[in-house]
């Protein structure tokens, strides 16, 4: 792997950090080629899960460009997948250089109507049809290659580190339909976590970017980057699946929420610590500053 070349993650889940100074000793479930993003969330505590050395994190197969490889296995890398206005080829950050591998021009599944998309809140990659688990807690919204014809009801995908196995009744096609606010509702309970990008922990950013993703729509990865992203309309005509962004006065836009009816939305709540649907509470009414609806 070299500056200047493409990688792609291979694991579950990926942690981009921002800088690797910033990870701290209960963050190592977090790290290596075994990376168990449930257990990392579990083991930490609520103050702990809003550190702000996360930046995002990215999922099984998606592509990065390297920047800078560290003698100490650690990786510069901007992210191909999650637009943003930090740098203009995607979001920057760093990830250890194991839980990456080098791409190839074919690697990256190319996102239309036969791309696999895991549908299931989260999978797990076997080595055979019904085989021993390979890559556990595949999370939805994370695109497969398939490799093949089905077998018994599971796909053959390229993922990682080859050709492995997912249940059929677990993926999807990026050509069927899907609504982003049902897709959000399955995430209700999941943890707040600053950065997070999974359905083990997730931020209100996070929550909208992961939903579109999964329905094959990009958005930026931050509030404020999705409301330049997306058009406004005016309040009181907003409808279920459009988004509310919120700014104090003076203020960059800091939080947003998935619409379900007049002044109720959907959200990854950082007081709550938890996704929720629950209608404007007073605090929020007082910095709702726009609706936003996602055109594509």
């Amino acid at each position: 792997m070299r500056a200047g070349s493409d990688a792609m993650v291979r694991v579950a889940v990926a942690t981009l950090w921002s800088t690797p100074d910033a990870v701290r000793p209960i963050d190592s479930r977090a790290l290596g080629r075994t990376a168990d993003i449930p257990s990392w969330v579990a083991s930490m505590s609520a103050e702990q899960q809003i550190g702000d050395g996360v930046l995002s994190q990215l999922l099984l197969g998606e592509r990065v460009r390297v920047d800078e490889v560290r003698d100490d296995g650690w990786v510069r890398v901007v992210a191909l997948q999650q637009p943003g206005a930090r740098d203009r080829r995607g979001y920057p950050g760093w990830i250890p250089a194991e839980q990456l591998s080098q791409a190839g021009s074919g690697d990256t599944p190319a996102g239309d109507d036969t791309t696999l998309v895991v549908d299931a809140t989260s999978t797990d990659l076997r080595a055979t049809p019904g085989g021993p688990v390979v890559l556990a807690n595949v999370m939805i919204g994370t695109r497969l290659m398939p490799l093949g014809e089905l077998v018994d009801g599971w796909w053959p995908v390229g993922a990682g580190d080859g050709l492995m196995w997912v249940a059929a009744a677990d993926v999807t096609t990026l050509g069927q339909p899907a609504a982003a606010l049902e897709v959000a509702s399955r995430l209700r309970g999941v943890p707040y976590v600053w950065g997070g990008l999974s359905a083990y922990g997730i931020d209100c950013s996070g929550l909208v970017h992961l939903s579109w993703r999964r329905c094959g729509v990009v958005l930026p990865r931050d509030a404020a980057d999705q409301a330049d992203a997306t058009r406004s309309v005016p309040l009181g005509s907003e409808r279920p699946g459009d988004l509310y962004f919120f700014a104090r006065p003076g203020r960059r836009i800091h939080h947003v929420g998935i619409v379900t009816g007049s002044r109720r939305m959907l959200h990854a709540c950082y007081t709550q610590r938890r996704v929720v649907e629950e209608p404007l509470p007073e605090a929020r009414e007082a910095t709702l500053v726009a609706a936003h609806r996602v055109v594509g």
